[in-house]
């Protein structure tokens, strides 16, 4: 298992010295006041340490696509490790400290606010429906998914509507209260069991001696289904995910201290990048292969894998409570998916949120079209999760490629993978049947374009904005708070 625990080391290491690196790119200002304090409504803005900040971003950002996607991604082979370990350094946590930073300069500003400020105000409106449609999307599947493994251990004493209610009633209550009263409080403990079942899993393959596959560039998948761009889609949250460019702007309202940002940006989404690789090898070790993964996934879907995969590491009882830990995940990112939604529709119709009202009668309906979704097929509603989640992933990262140009600092470090995603996003949805149906050859010829036409435009648009000198950063008046 060299590869598997190379992959971690560098995991590790990547936090230290790329993760220092972005930071000193982007240049925190530790004198500036933050959102949490400039403007406190003791409901969506209000200061937490960093300590509670870390761990509710992890959960927040950690929802079944770090284990879902690596079980699925682990059809491939080893090269899936590659995406993994090279996507979560050189993008994902990029993409969310970027994002993240970039909100705390901006009053807590979510994508949708971001993008217009920086790509223009018609982006604004495009990126609002698409990442309410995003968020929508994530709540469905973060119910279906937990409720599926719930049901699995109830043994039959409920049913899996009661099971879907009670989801469905925590999460309308986590949405509509002050973000310090239950997802403060509970989350903590919710990410203590998170990563001691990822641990207990992860620590379990070492000591057995898993078979865990060594590195090797051949597509294992049974399928054949081509690498590029499916890997890059169907591992998400553990390598690079646009959902957490909805959810960071949560503690992006929380955070005390710019200095803290690496800490709970980049560090947590190395964090998740470890569970995705933990998940990764034990799908890739546990089940005789490629083609005996396929057949369980046909059975039972990721939930299943998930299952059999504790109990053979931890037993009965270590593997309820792996389980539990893995339930956490997308019940955790499921309640703040629909607060962030509420934020964004709140932001994007100016409607403060001081009330409880007002909160409300955003989120009510949000929560009847998702559970009128939770009937869809699931995998249905994963393709398309996937393909909005990358895709919002490539819009996070051109906004912050926008920000570092006119900031004149080192804004490859957020364009090249958003040139690389932006040719794998495109590429999927011209191929596949759920978008344009096109044969592969014509989808990277029209994807190859489009990525070129997206760069030239980029480019002429980032120009302009420097020389109109598009103002960083807002919310702070005072003249020690300037970056």
């Amino acid at each position: 298992m060299y590869t598997f625990l190379i992959a971690i080391i560098l995991l590790v290491i990547g936090y230290f010295t790329y993760g220092k690196f972005v930071e000193k790119v982007f240049g925190v200002n530790e004198g500036r006041t933050t959102p949490a304090y400039v403007n406190q409504d003791n409901v969506d803005y209000l200061p937490m340490n960093t300590k509670k900040n870390s761990l509710i971003q992890l959960l927040n950002i950690a929802g079944v696509g770090p284990i879902f996607g690596p079980i699925m991604g682990a059809l491939y082979g080893p090269v899936a490790f590659l995406w993994i370990v090279f996507g979560c350094i050189f993008a994902g946590a990029v993409h969310d400290y970027l994002t993240g930073m970039i909100s705390i300069r901006n009053r807590g500003a979510h994508l949708p606010e971001l993008a217009g400020k920086f790509l223009g105000n018609v982006m604004k409106h495009v990126v609002n429906a698409f990442a309410v449609l995003l968020l929508v999307l994530v709540g469905t599947v973060f119910v279906s998914a937990p409720a599926e493994l719930l049901f699995s251990l109830s043994n039959g004493w409920t049913t899996m509507g009661l099971i879907l209610a009670a989801i469905f009633v925590y999460f309308i209550v986590a949405t509509l209260l002050p973000v310090d009263k239950i997802i403060g409080r509970v989350y903590p403990f919710l990410g203590a069991l998170l990563l001691i079942s990822a641990l207990g899993v992860g620590g379990m393959l070492v000591f057995t001696g898993a078979p865990i596959p060594e590195l090797s560039f051949t597509n294992l998948h049974p399928d054949n289904a081509p690498i590029f761009p499916l890997l890059f889609l169907t591992i998400s949250c553990g390598a690079l995910s646009g959902f957490h460019a909805t959810q960071t702007p949560i503690i992006s309202r929380t955070t005390q201290n710019e200095k803290q940002g690496r800490k709970i940006f980049y560090g947590m989404m190395i964090a998740e990048g470890i569970i995705a690789m933990i998940w990764a090898a034990a799908a890739m070790s546990l089940f005789n292969g490629p083609a005996g993964l396929n057949e369980l996934l046909a059975d039972g879907g990721p939930a299943a894998i998930v299952s059999e995969a504790s109990t053979l590491m931890l037993g009965a009882v270590g593997g309820t409570l792996a389980v539990l830990g893995v339930i956490v995940l997308p019940i955790t990112s499921g309640d703040t998916a629909f607060r962030s939604a509420r934020m964004i529709i709140a932001d994007y119709i100016k409607l403060p949120q001081k009330k409880w009202r007002s909160r409300l009668w955003i989120a009510l309906p949000l929560f009847a079209i998702s559970f009128v979704l939770t009937n869809v097929d699931f995998e249905l509603l994963w393709r398309y999760f996937s393909w909005a989640n990358q895709s919002t992933a490539v819009i996070a990262l051109w906004v912050g490629s926008m920000y570092l140009f006119i900031a004149k600092k080192n804004y490859w470090i957020a364009m090249i993978p958003g040139i690389f995603m932006t040719m794998a996003t495109t590429t999927y949805i011209l191929n596949a049947p759920i978008g344009f149906g096109l044969p592969m050859n014509l989808s990277y010829i029209g994807a190859a374009i489009a990525t070129i036409i997206v760069t030239v435009l980029f480019f002429r648009a980032a120009n302009k904005a420097r020389t109109n000198e598009i103002p960083l950063e807002e919310g702070v008046n005072d003249k020690n708070n300037v970056a």
